[in-house]
């Protein structure tokens, strides 16, 4: 299988970057301090058509495959993750579970205002007592006199609570299945459903940029067609959501790192010490090329993904290669961010510069989407190991 990247999406590449130079890297370091959530910037992404780039033309998008989506989640991740990331999830937690399981009507009421970028969606899955171990959900939803009836609670939702959230769509227990077993289902719940909040963003140590909430669910009632997808799929739709969703944090893990590469290399130039640039110490060039290393090794393990699923192989292996891609990608970017503070040294600590940023940005991505010893239990299993 080639997973070379063809001229079209090298071409889309320097759009995106060019983009990404004008709109988002003169601001991005106020927007962080004010943690600020720039709606206009994000609407103009979608204006570029970025939330629509895997969506059916009928909806508004451009009908382009899984690689392109890859491709501008990682330019985006060079200048910046909080940006990375709302697109990644605008378009794999927001418009994808809608587009794979939602019925037609489901798709025509919700689809044209996300595709467009007008609007965003999150998926409510992780719940306090309930994250990796996602069968332990907590969350209940009882059909009542035609509607369903959600109480519960979730956190770290990601674009769940701005300006333009127009839905959440979430997993709750609707059954019990033979065994005792959870049945779990995904439901939509509009936003200012009543009964449905988004409690006050989280403070966190990155991403500032980024819309966090807790959700609280307290008897909102929603329509029974408000179900997506099937009764109790709820557990194989997540599934197949973080699949995809492991793929894409490792382009956005790739765009840090190839940041962080760029910087440093810049830095090593223009640095002098003793007379001469710190770059021609082997101390410093070496490093720079390990993240040369593992810029090359990240893209070569995130693409072959990416290819997997354009190609429409989504069995084992494309879990597997999922895996391994978010988790060498993930703990590399790690790497990078530190790699790069000391290369910077004294000026690697102060907030004017954006290694600082990603630094603070990074550790995040050895958690979101299935954290990295979830990544070597996953793997683990592939090869037939009896782990738990």
């Amino acid at each position: 299988m080639d997973f070379e990247l063809s001229r079209e999406h090298e071409d889309f590449r320097h759009v995106v970057r060019d983009f990404a130079a004008e709109r988002i890297a003169p601001y991005v370091a106020q927007w962080d301090r004010d943690h600020h959530f720039p709606v206009d910037a994000i609407q103009a992404m979608g204006d570029l058509g970025l939330f629509g780039l895997t969506a059916p033309e009928e909806y508004g998008g451009a009908g382009a495959d899984f690689t392109s989506l890859c491709v501008a989640i990682e330019e985006l991740g060079r200048v910046d993750q909080s940006i990375g990331i709302t697109l990644e999830a605008g378009v794999g937690l927001g418009i994808s579970p809608i587009l794979t399981f939602g019925s037609d009507a489901q798709k025509e009421r919700w689809l044209p205002d996300l595709v467009a970028g007008r609007a965003l969606a999150g998926f409510g899955l992780t719940e306090p007592g309930a994250g990796s171990d996602a069968g332990a959900t907590a969350t209940r939803a009882v059909l009542d006199d035609g509607s369903w009836v959600i109480n519960g609670s979730k956190q770290f939702i990601t674009n769940s609570g701005s300006a333009i959230t127009s839905l959440v769509t979430v997993t709750a227990r609707t059954g019990e299945r033979e065994g005792g077993r959870p049945e779990i289902s995904t439901i939509i719940v509009p936003s200012g459903t009543p009964g449905f909040t988004a409690e006050r963003a989280y403070d966190k140590l990155g991403w500032h940029i980024s819309d966090t909430h807790p959700l609280t669910f307290t008897d909102a009632r929603v329509p029974e067609d408000h179900l997506l997808g099937e009764r109790g799929r709820g557990y194989a739709q997540f599934l197949a959501t973080l699949d995809d969703g492991r793929v894409a944090i490792a382009a956005l893990a790739v765009g840090l790192i190839e940041g962080c590469l760029e910087l440093c290399r810049d830095y090593a130039g223009e640095r002098h010490t003793f007379g001469v640039p710190i770059g021609s110490k082997q101390g410093v060039a070496f490093q720079i090329a390990d993240l040369a290393v593992m810029a090359a090794a990240g893209r070569a393990l995130t693409y072959r993904a990416a290819a997997m699923k354009d190609a429409g192989r989504t069995g084992p292996e494309f879990k597997q290669a999922a895996s391994i891609a978010k988790l060498y990608t993930s703990e590399a970017a790690v790497t990078a961010t530190r790699v790069a503070t000391q290369i910077f040294g004294g000026y690697g600590f102060m907030e004017e510069y954006p290694v600082v940023r990603f630094y603070r940005d990074a550790k995040i991505l050895e958690i979101g989407e299935g954290t990295s010893e979830v990544q070597r239990m996953l793997i683990a299993r592939g090869l037939g190991l009896p782990v738990e």
